[in-house]
């Protein structure tokens, strides 16, 4: 799915995919928010919740919202353990099997949704209610942003903006300065990349909040099928390399 590790290798093609994954990140939260008026790729809001509650004499409230996030580590395990790890042992990545399981979740969350297995849309959050919902949500991304982290060397982010914003400062001294890590000519090429993963996500962000305020559930469908299209990618990808492999085994 990726050509090269970190921005030495930086392409039009990993460009082109995480854009459409920060577009897709985007959209998911804007879906969460305005479902039950929470974010599901900010695990500090829901730290800061559980302090609110506590503050508040809500302990049972409070631990069910500091578990919320346990599905964005979960999801980030599952995805280092289907690219990261090998990657790292020198194997093929299984990016499809993440899109695809990604693809499957939301999917899933269109179809509970609409069978009322979520409660109504637009409503204030209740945790009993909204569990699944938030779990699943938290759980897709944190395949997603594992699986872009570590095909990226760690230096790119899709489903938050606060340490690509920060990135992107120090790049931007980096490029008007002469202390630089990369070349004048990838530095300039890392900030537009981040300028353009963070203008993606703000039009996910829009696009999807247009889209939820008037087809709820079925909302969810837009970041799904941008999925789908990353899915179909992740698989030719797969098999063009699957069949390297073959041909210089049997060379």
């Amino acid at each position: 799915m990726f050509r090269g590790e970190n921005l030495s290798h930086f392409s039009l093609r990993n460009m082109l995919i995480w854009v459409l994954m920060s577009f897709q990140a985007g959209a998911i939260n804007a879906g969460g928010f305005i479902a039950c008026s929470r974010f599901v790729t900010h695990t500090t809001g829901f730290a800061t919740l559980f302090g609110t509650e506590l503050a508040r004499g809500e302990l049972t409230a409070g631990i069910g919202i500091l578990s919320v996030p346990c599905y964005f580590l979960l999801g980030a395990m599952l995805s280092a353990f289907l690219v990261d790890r090998r990657r790292i042992q020198g194997q093929q990545p299984l990016y499809s099997a993440v899109m695809g399981l990604v693809c499957l979740i939301l999917f899933t969350v269109v179809v509970a949704g609409n069978l009322g297995f979520f409660g109504v849309f637009n409503h204030p959050m209740v945790m009993a209610r909204d569990y699944a919902f938030l779990a699943l949500l938290c759980f897709v991304s944190g395949l997603q942003n594992a699986m872009v982290t570590s095909a990226s060397g760690a230096v790119v982010r899709t489903t938050h903006l606060t340490g690509l914003t920060t990135d992107l400062g120090i790049g931007l001294v980096r490029v008007i300065s002469q202390t630089r890590v990369l070349s004048r000519e990838d530095e300039i090429r890392a900030v537009w990349m981040r300028l353009g993963i963070i203008g993606s996500f703000i039009l996910g962000s829009t696009a999807g909040a247009f889209v939820f305020f008037t087809q709820q559930y079925w909302g969810f469908l837009l970041p799904a099928l941008v999925a789908s299209v990353l899915w179909v990618m992740t698989m030719k990808r797969f098999r063009v390399q699957t069949a390297a492999a073959t041909e210089g085994s049997q060379a």
